[in-house]
């Protein structure tokens, strides 16, 4: 079963009650792909994550931590996470802030050997103008490289195998 990491914005967005289009709209496809989708991979997240969602006061903080709850949380191997942590800052590959979150995601996905890291953060995560950097930089610490996706990502490609499994003809 292929291993998906799931980070702080899917919690975030799932009990999101901000009500402009794009944000209704992220919620719905997350809460669709959760619901729908969800149960065919060994779901994941970390400390990091749990740490994010208890920061900060915000209305649906309780909720958002909560949802997490039933997930396997990978082991913090702090020495070598914070030198794959490090690499990335040194490289550029996530900004340097004060808790430097991003970093830490790749860093537990790609050490853990997840296939996905489930995220709504396309500036810094699920950005396909950063992928090359990040191979890069993982290829040189020999780590692998999650596929690193939105919700609406793995939808449409959920949509798609259901469009060829639904098209297939019978021999004559």
């Amino acid at each position: 079963m292929e291993v998906v990491y799931i980070e702080t914005s899917i919690a975030g967005v799932y009990h999101e009650i901000r009500r402009t289009p794009d944000m209704v709209d992220r919620r719905r496809q997350t809460r669709i792909w959760w619901h729908e989708h969800a149960a065919n991979y060994r779901l994941v997240t970390s400390q990091y994550v749990i740490d994010e969602l208890e920061d900060g006061e915000y209305p649906t903080k309780a909720a958002a931590v909560k949802f997490l709850d039933g997930l396997t949380r990978l082991e913090d191997v702090t020495d070598d996470i914070t030198d794959i942590v490090s690499v990335y800052l040194e490289n550029k590959l996530m900004p340097k802030d004060d808790d430097d979150g991003d970093a830490w995601h790749l860093a537990m996905a790609a050490f853990h050997r997840c296939d996905y890291l489930l995220s709504w953060n396309c500036r810094h995560l699920a950005n396909p103008n950063k992928l090359g950097h990040i191979r890069t930089l993982n290829a040189r610490l020999r780590l692998s490289t999650p596929r690193l996706v939105t919700p609406a990502i793995l939808l449409r490609e959920a949509q798609n195998v259901r469009s060829r499994a639904g098209s297939t003809t019978p021999e004559s």
